[in-house]
């Protein structure tokens, strides 16, 4: 590590909606940033597409806005980093560095099809002891097969090696690293594991998956760690290493120091996701939860995760403030359920299109429950943050069963994380503490934390827990007989929500 403190890192944040540039200084604060947003393309229901080139041109329009912005030059930035939503699959010319298609989103679902064909009489599951993953349409190996099959001439020219497949960390750091001269055409484990062609064990790309799914060697991308030098910028940025890559996730992760095993990290959005840290252990889960690379540092031994998502944790308060307009913006909730000490018995759950991990039941659909002449709206907005405070414990619980390993310690962020009276609820039902970072943007973080450690602004896993600083902390404060009483009505309404969607109603 150098003596310099006046080192900064840069980080591309390449999200659904929009491209972001931060830089950060050597103590982990935001210099300066910029964000520019691009077209979501609709052609059909359910399908989803961006524009890549708009996307690259949006990336570079970030990047020198941000440097601008901080009043720095390119030869002050130690490093580069790049974090991205993971599902999103691109296809490009390599000789004229052109996407052959527009990019297909992570939400796309014109997939569902191919999947439920791959997954044949094994069903959905046929691949997960590989990957750690079900078959599904958001992930990108059955999305570049569908392309390859679906654009004229597209798979001759593919098998000839003319054609490059990519999530989107792939596509920046191609074209940052010099695109058709010279770019590099990598991937990092973290994307690489949401594809379904990715061998969790030997992180490489898998000849069975990739026959079963008919996807050519010759288009993919070399498997990489998150954290080392793949090539110098060029642009803007020129001679800076880009030095990380990681998905949105697993960069959440990485920023909240969540380095040991049992350590657990929860992003709070319209859905929420979870990671359980199992360190070197490949953990096959019992209760439908993703098996996923955590993140690779360099050649050291990756470091495995167990992954959770919950469809509807924000989604609620919203459905809660426009659908049902007792509310008028959401942070108003927290004030209506603090009026009131409990939830009167009421309890929402928010199986709006069905249950997933650790119940996987597509039957299932929303119920409020326990009503009484005695509940008011106060109670029901206390129920509807609770919800989202009871479906985490669930998939925490499945974690540690899975793995044997408790949980001492949530590390939380995102938007729901400002609600006190939330957090204080996923204290006490968790029954451990909740933390959340003095710096919000965690992904960005991890993202600059993984690129200055492998260009050496910082020296190691040690010295980042060290700098990483507490925001806020709640501990728990409720009875463990009251929180075993809770729990057990809330599994009791969860149980009133299966069988709702049955025989194919909509």
């Amino acid at each position: 590590m150098t003596d310099h403190v006046d080192q900064y890192v840069a980080v591309i944040d390449q999200g659904t909606t929009s491209s972001r540039c931060l830089v950060f200084t050597r103590d982990g604060a935001i210099v300066a940033g910029d964000r520019r947003e691009h077209r979501q393309i609709l052609p059909k229901p359910g399908w989803v597409e961006h524009d890549a080139a708009e996307i690259w041109a949006k990336v570079q329009a970030v990047v020198a806005g941000a440097i601008a912005r901080a009043g720095l030059r390119a030869e002050q930035i130690s490093a580069l980093g790049v974090t991205n939503q993971r599902g999103t699959t691109v296809l490009w010319d390599r000789v004229t560095g052109k996407p052959v298609h527009n990019a297909v989103v992570r939400q796309d679902t014109r997939t569902a099809a191919l999947c439920a064909e791959l997954g044949g009489p094994q069903g959905p599951d046929r691949f997960r002891a590989q990957t750690g993953l079900p078959l599904a349409s958001c992930f990108s190996g059955p999305k570049a097969a569908w392309l390859l099959d679906r654009v004229p001439g597209l798979r001759a020219r593919a098998e000839r090696g003319e054609i490059a497949f990519g999530t989107l960390d792939s596509w920046l750091v191609w074209n940052l690293t010099g695109g058709t001269d010279g770019g590099r055409h990598v991937i990092d484990v973290t994307n690489a594991g949401r594809t379904l062609l990715m061998n969790l064990e030997t992180l490489q790309w898998d000849p069975s998956l990739l026959s079963a799914m008919n996807v050519p060697e010759a288009v993919l991308p070399e498997i990489r760690s998150s954290a080392e030098v793949y090539g110098t910028a060029v642009g803007v940025l020129g001679g800076v290493p880009v030095a990380s890559a990681l998905g949105d996730r697993h960069a959440a992760l990485f920023g909240q120091v969540c380095y040991g095993v049992g350590s657990a990290q929860s992003t709070y959005g319209a859905g929420s996701s979870v990671l359980f840290n199992t360190g070197g252990r490949l953990v096959p889960s019992k209760s439908g939860l993703l098996t996923t690379p955590g993140y690779r540092i360099g050649g050291e031994a990756p470091v495995y995760c167990l992954e959770g998502s919950i469809a509807t944790t924000g989604a609620l308060v919203q459905w809660f403030r426009d659908r049902l307009g007792v509310i008028r913006t959401a942070d108003e909730i927290e004030t209506l359920a603090a009026s009131v000490d409990d939830n009167g018995g009421a309890y929402v759950v928010p199986a709006f299109s069905g249950l997933s991990a650790p119940y996987g039941r597509s039957d299932a659909r929303g119920v409020v429950t326990g009503l009484t002449r005695h509940v008011t709206k106060a109670h029901l907005a206390r129920a509807v943050l609770e919800a989202t405070s009871w479906q985490t414990r669930e998939v925490m619980d499945a974690m540690c069963q899975d793995s044997g390993v408790p949980i001492t310690t949530l590390k939380v962020d995102g938007g729901m994380t400002r609600n006190a009276l939330l957090m204080q609820h996923q204290a006490d039902v968790l029954g451990v503490p909740v933390v959340r970072a003095r710096i919000s943007e965690t992904a960005c973080l991890g993202a600059a934390y993984a690129a200055g450690l492998a260009t050496g602004v910082w020296s190691d896993l040690d010295e980042l827990t060290a700098h990483w600083q507490q925001g806020a902390r709640w501990t728990p404060a409720m009875e463990a007989s009251v929180r075993d009483r809770e729990y057990r009505r809330w599994c009791r309404a969860v149980e009133r929500s299966f069988g709702w969607n049955e025989d194919g109603d909509t």
